[in-house]
């Protein structure tokens, strides 16, 4: 049985990733910081569907709790097959030049920091064994930019960079990394937008609605199989034909 360690999985994106790779047969390791009960709630979940899962509560921006989080889950499950780096903040909508610094460097060490640190914990076990899938949550907003999204764009670009780097990098190790943009999910990081501005953004989508988590979910899943196997450096986008 193969195994997958998802991190900010206890919601939205990273709860319907959960959700695939355990109809998929896979071992599951939930990754959580503050989302608890959620957590709970998605192992219990997939244990009554015949699963096995764990969960597991790290702040992906400590390397210290990352190095523990990926001891305790090879301890319970073996090596790491697959990470989904997922777990992500944003910031309120607003100028840049209102962004307090503090904010900042908060929104860098989750998206940018963390997703390191998580990939820099599993990576001597993927060299061992020569064989590795890491897949990345970026945005649309890390390729085109977002006005007032400024902090949250530049993390997300940074994430891509990242991504196409360390795939030419683990490339010779049979490691492949790959980078999904999603474009407007319905999650609940996006439920302060009213209706108007849902209805809003979707002129500017040619499939004219949100986004699932589960056609996020879907596209980690083929980066994850082997019908990806040739695929590494790449950025995925899921944002309804948008950009």
């Amino acid at each position: 049985m193969k195994t997958v360690l998802i991190t900010g999985a206890a919601r939205g994106i990273g709860r319907a990733i959960a959700r695939k790779f355990a109809s998929e047969g896979y071992a599951v390791a939930i990754n959580y910081n503050k989302s608890k009960d959620e957590a709970e709630q998605l192992k219990k979940e997939l244990i009554e569907k015949g699963a096995k899962t764990e969960i597991l509560c790290a702040d992906v921006a400590d390397a210290d709790a990352v190095s523990k989080m990926v001891e305790n889950v090879t301890s319970i499950f073996g090596d790491i097959d697959v990470l989904v780096n997922n777990a992500g903040i944003a910031l309120p909508q607003g100028l840049f030049s209102d962004v307090p610094e503090c904010d900042m460097k908060r929104v860098f060490d989750v998206d940018v920091f963390g997703l390191m640190n998580c990939t820099k914990a599993v990576i001597p076990q993927m060299v061992r064994r020569k064989s590795g899938k890491i897949i990345n949550i970026s945005s649309i907003w890390g390729v085109c930019g977002g006005s007032c999204e400024t902090v949250y764009s530049a993390a997300k670009a940074a994430v891509i960079g990242f991504t196409k780097a360390l795939a030419k990098e683990l490339g010779p190790s049979g490691i492949t990394v790959n980078c999904i943009a999603p474009g407007l999910i319905d999650t609940d990081m996006n439920g302060h937008l009213s209706e108007d501005d849902i209805d809003d953004f979707c002129q500017d989508v040619p499939l004219g609605r949100m986004g699932k988590p589960e056609d996020v979910a879907n596209a980690v899943w083929f980066l994850a199989s082997n019908s990806a196997d040739y695929m590494t450096g790449q950025v995925l986008n899921v944002d309804g034909g948008m950009i």
